[in-house]
């Protein structure tokens, strides 16, 4: 569960953490746009070259990046395993009954986890590089021309990703207890999903209490929504990020325009 890396904050000194938050919201939503546009192999390593230089000027460690995939892997597998068995092909290489493998399955399982990877990895490195109150008022400054409770929709946002990792955390210290105890979690897919069972009573009963400490700690702090609220450091766009947001925009626009080459 430590592994998760979504929700989490990685501190450096970068460009891109010095980037308007505003700028990192909106690539990020173009990006995972072009990836829904990218049918070849031609765009995929075309992303996955721009990612990793992203990455690189990031200063943020691959490791601790791409660690997170772990999590994803029973998704991304499944995923695979549908469109091997399930995708329409001249190309036979064996079958199971109804079920047919080829070619053009696995050449499509491929693709679509290749897409998976390069969607988390691009979304993580969003949270990485971007504070939670920095992040916040990103959102709440692109929701703001919009009829929306932009305040109260970007603090739960906020809340919600920041409470990944800490959950993560909850579940891990009680899974070693429960270990502790003699829990065994190795075995068979049922086995382990018994064994997983009691950790959901205790890890609910830690959600609601530590959601009832922080909205006891927003009240004591007299926290009454975005109405008449002031900014320490209201956003502002710098020579920079709309450099960036340039790069950003004329990248996502290869990626869409790979499609038709």
């Amino acid at each position: 569960m430590s592994r998760i890396t979504l929700g989490q904050y990685y501190p450096a000194d970068s460009p891109v953490h010095r980037l308007d938050p505003r700028v990192k919201l909106l690539a990020t939503i173009a990006f995972v746009t072009a990836l829904l546009f990218v049918t070849e192999w031609l765009g995929l390593t075309l992303a996955a070259v721009g990612l990793g230089l992203f990455i690189y000027i990031s200063r943020v460690p691959p490791g601790f990046l791409f660690r997170g995939l772990r999590m994803i892997f029973f998704v991304v597998s499944f995923a695979m395993l549908l469109n091997i068995f399930l995708t329409p092909g001249e190309n036979i290489i064996f079958s199971v009954g109804f079920l047919r493998v080829t070619t053009e399955g696995i050449y499509r399982a491929l693709l679509m986890a290749s897409r998976l990877v390069l969607l988390v990895v691009g979304s993580s490195l969003l949270t990485l590089t971007t504070s939670p109150i920095k992040l916040t008022d990103g959102i709440e400054a692109l929701l703001r021309p919009t009829p929306l409770p932009a305040h109260d929709i970007a603090i739960m946002m906020t809340i919600a990703l920041r409470m990944i990792p800490t959950l993560a955390e909850e579940t891990d210290k009680i899974i070693k207890a429960q270990k502790a105890r003699g829990a065994d979690f190795n075995g068979g897919p049922i086995k382990r999903v018994r064994a997983f069972l009691p950790i959901l009573v205790p890890l609910f009963v830690s959600s609601f209490k530590r959601a009832d400490e922080l909205a006891t700690a927003m009240e004591a702090r007299c926290y009454r929504g975005g109405a008449g609220r002031t900014k320490l450091s209201p956003l502002q766009m710098r020579n920079t990020d709309w450099l960036g947001l340039m790069i950003a925009t004329l990248f996502c626009a290869g990626l869409i325009l790979t499609r038709f080459i």
